[in-house]
């Protein structure tokens, strides 16, 4: 395994998206521990799509348009629920004094479907993956698999951290009612975005 490859991934796992934001939300409305949750489940929905890459089957979203539209639409649809759920009073990522301790398996549940319902994961991956792949390799499965572990595992810690830092802001968020609101709707704002470069994307 290359540094280069280590490097990269990293750079990738960085940049904010929809699983970064969804971890910041949710270590701002409830916590460390939910945070985790959160991460778990991006980091989860991320197996669907190292999976197709290496059988191939991320080939065929390429090669179909139907496929891939398909695809796309419903992620655009969970995107902007996920917008509406942040607006709305008492939703599942709502920033309040009380902890709102909503079940770990529905934390990880969105986590994982922000990332299985984006297409352009799974061509992420396979432009992505085998560009690490030793050229006299006979078998590139193998490889394959340490890459995306690889990539999951940093995913993981790297969204912990960013978590961790949400629940540490979180008691002075929670005492200044403006910057609440404010984060709210950026939040909110940030999903609805991504929505849209979704729904304008072809490939």
């Amino acid at each position: 395994m290359s540094v280069e490859f280590l490097l990269t991934s990293l750079v990738v796992v960085l940049l904010p998206g929809t699983g970064v934001l969804y971890t910041l939300a949710v270590g701002l409305g409830q916590g460390f521990r939910a945070s985790v949750a959160a991460a778990f489940g991006c980091t989860l929905g991320i197996l669907p799509a190292a999976v197709a890459s290496i059988v191939g089957l991320a080939a065929v979203l390429h090669a179909s348009a139907v496929a891939f539209q398909i695809l796309k639409y419903l992620g655009v649809a969970y995107l902007f629920y996920m917008a509406w759920t942040i607006l709305r009073d008492g939703g599942a990522l709502s920033v309040s004094e009380e902890r709102s301790r909503h079940l770990a398996f529905t934390l990880v549940r969105n986590g994982l479907l922000l990332n299985v319902l984006n297409p352009k994961l799974s061509l992420f991956f396979l432009a992505f993956l085998p560009q690490f792949i030793s050229p006299d390799a006979s078998n590139p499965t193998p490889q394959l698999i340490t890459l995306a572990f690889v990539f999951m595992v940093m995913t993981f810690v790297v969204f912990i951290g960013y978590g961790g830092c949400a629940s540490l802001a979180r008691d002075y968020v929670i005492s200044r009612p403006t910057v609440l609101l404010w984060l709210r709707r950026s939040f909110a704002g940030a999903f609805g975005v991504l929505g849209l470069r979704l729904a304008l994307a072809d490939r």
